[in-house]
């Protein structure tokens, strides 16, 4: 689907953004993610634009996710 530099890309950003989230929560990693592939697929490639997309879609996460 993706390049291997784009995967690379979203898997650091997706790492980044939710740092301070267990690797067990994965609800709220995979909105996260989930809101983040969805903007590559709109033309979203910058990395701070992809951190800045993360960082609202984990405060966006229901908090029955974290």
């Amino acid at each position: 689907m993706f390049d291997p530099a784009t995967t690379a890309l979203l898997r650091a950003v997706l790492d980044e953004v939710c740092e301070s989230v267990s690797r067990t929560e994965t609800g709220t990693r995979t909105h996260v993610a989930s809101k983040i592939l969805e903007a590559v697929t709109r033309g979203a490639t910058s990395p701070d634009q992809l951190k800045q997309i993360g960082r609202q879609a984990l405060s966006d996460a229901p908090t029955m996710w974290r």
